[in-house]
């Protein structure tokens, strides 16, 4: 048999813990696995009809994320985070992000623009609160398509996917009216990205994480503190 043509078990163990971290990765930010619960490789092993070994590498993948957290002798959890955590979070992202946004323009293509502008005409026509939620998501890491460095947006990515669910608790608690502020927000720094404006796209940026900063950490009840 020809090397091309032997087996290659762990590219096929890889590819299949890329596929159960894919589904893990949709739950979690989908708001279907909360903050606290436990992911027992047993359990999800037998949910997806799979072996606990490439259960384990998911999990390993999606702690690399943010997503998930780890504990000697005790397993998986989807991380909970106390008031205090989410506001350094969003303090972090509002110095990270920007930097990531100016990175990225540069390479940002008139493909991207209008993929962008797509994402945002649905996001203004959306009600769903985590159909906008994930739109919302799918908005800022397209203007962060173009940025060189994979190990900044890997940091990016993962600030966002740890204070997902807060944010989450905190667009149901609050009234409509902050998506027309959001999407004015949106409009400013897509202005900014089709003028390849950095100080403006940085600025903009900015004032967006910083406002919901301010105001999800205003909600206390929306946090469980660490033990």
């Amino acid at each position: 048999m020809t090397p091309e043509h032997a087996r290659d078990p762990r590219g096929t163990e890889s590819v299949r813990s890329q596929h159960i971290a894919g589904i893990l990765r949709d739950e979690i930010l989908a708001g279907e696995l909360t903050p606290g619960t436990w992911l027992r490789q047993d359990e999800i092993a037998a949910r997806l009809g799979t072996s606990r070994i490439p259960v384990r590498e998911a999990l390993r993948i999606l702690e690399s994320e943010g997503l998930t957290e780890s504990f000697p002798n005790r397993g998986s959890r989807v991380p909970v985070l106390s008031l205090e955590d989410v506001n350094t979070y969003y303090r972090m992202r509002e110095r990270l992000e920007p930097l990531t946004l100016a990175e990225s323009l540069p390479h940002l293509t008139d493909h991207h623009l209008d993929h962008l502008e797509h994402i945002q005409d649905e996001i203004e026509n959306q009600s769903n609160v985590n159909r906008f939620l994930l739109l919302d998501r799918d908005f800022h890491m397209a203007t962060y398509a173009g940025c060189p460095s994979d190990h900044l947006l890997a940091m990016t990515v993962r600030l966002w996917n740890s204070t997902q669910h807060y944010r989450r608790a905190f667009m149901v608690l609050t009234d409509h009216d902050r998506a027309a502020i959001v999407n004015a927000e949106h409009r400013l720094i897509l202005d900014a990205v089709r003028r390849r404006d950095r100080e403006d796209g940085e600025r903009y940026l900015t004032g967006h994480i910083r406002r919901t900063r301010v105001e999800l950490t205003a909600h206390p009840e929306l946090f469980v503190e660490k033990r």
